[in-house]
């Protein structure tokens, strides 16, 4: 699986591009239409017949969505001097930025909203986000905290979620998928870590998603204030040039019942200013 710069060390650039296109269930007739160029001049290119220019691999990593961190080996694979950096999200430079993103997470209020990387740890939350957290052990909130792991740890949220087993098939489910989008190991390692919790609680989580499930699945919060019904919408920076910006996911928990939007309204104006 194709996860970074030490994986790919040593393939062709052809050689990536063919493992991205299976990846994406694409065939070569199916990338070469979408890319604009003839089925033949790709599979020169994947061949390694034909070297692809600097703009040709970065228009074929665009049309097979490769992300913005996995666009450098290829470059270096084609001969070619790496494009995309990442840039430290507390770094000057991301100052705009932090408050656009601070920004957003107050304008959430009351409703919980959290900033996470492309591997679920913690970046940024607003102050309604402290209800996911109560009563979680303090190790977990520690620094690099991961998102995913408090979520289903025992000593986690996974005691106060009322439809745990439901939450957690979710929860790996989309882990899943973006495994497969992405190929990282971190994430695949994280994924065995999440279906033992689950087996810890005697929850089964099925291979893939079963069929005919909700359109949407809410997390029921046991809270001091009820339990709350929780639908989470993930946003991202839809035009980021730096790797950082592009693998940061904004998520946001929305009420999915009134009780809910109400509980929430009330917690906020209880709490100190």
């Amino acid at each position: 699986m194709l996860d970074s710069t030490e994986a790919t060390a040593g393939a062709p650039a052809g050689q990536l591009l063919r493992d991205w296109r299976i990846r994406r269930r694409m065939s070569q007739l199916e990338l070469a239409s979408t890319a604009g160029i003839s089925a033949r001049h790709l599979s020169f290119v994947e061949t390694g017949r034909s070297r692809p220019s600097r703009a040709m691999l970065l228009h074929l990593a665009e049309n097979l969505d490769v992300p913005l961190r996995e666009r450098n080996p290829l470059l270096i694979a084609g001969g070619y001097a790496p494009t995309y950096h990442a840039t430290d999200f507390h770094a000057p430079e991301m100052q705009s930025v932090r408050e656009a993103v601070e920004r957003i997470l107050a304008a959430h209020e009351p409703y919980p909203a959290i900033l996470v990387d492309r591997r679920w740890q913690l970046v940024g939350a607003n102050r309604a986000a402290t209800v996911l957290v109560d009563g979680v052990a303090p190790e977990l909130l520690a620094p690099t905290c991961n998102v995913l792991r408090v979520s289903l740890h025992p000593k986690g949220v996974a005691p106060r979620i009322a439809n745990i087993a439901q939450w957690s098939a979710h929860i790996i489910d989309n882990l899943r998928r973006q495994i497969a989008v992405t190929g990282d190991d971190e994430l695949r390692e994280l994924e065995l870590e999440l279906v033992g919790y689950a087996a810890d609680m005697g929850i089964a989580v099925p291979p893939a998603a079963e069929p005919g499930r909700p359109i949407a699945m809410p997390m029921r919060l046991r809270t001091d204030a009820g339990e709350l019904a929780l639908m989470t919408m993930i946003a991202t920076f839809g035009t980021a040039l730096d790797i950082t910006l592009a693998e940061l996911s904004l998520e946001t928990f929305l009420p999915a019942d009134a009780a809910t939007a109400s509980a929430l309204f009330a917690r906020m104006e209880s709490a100190p200013a």
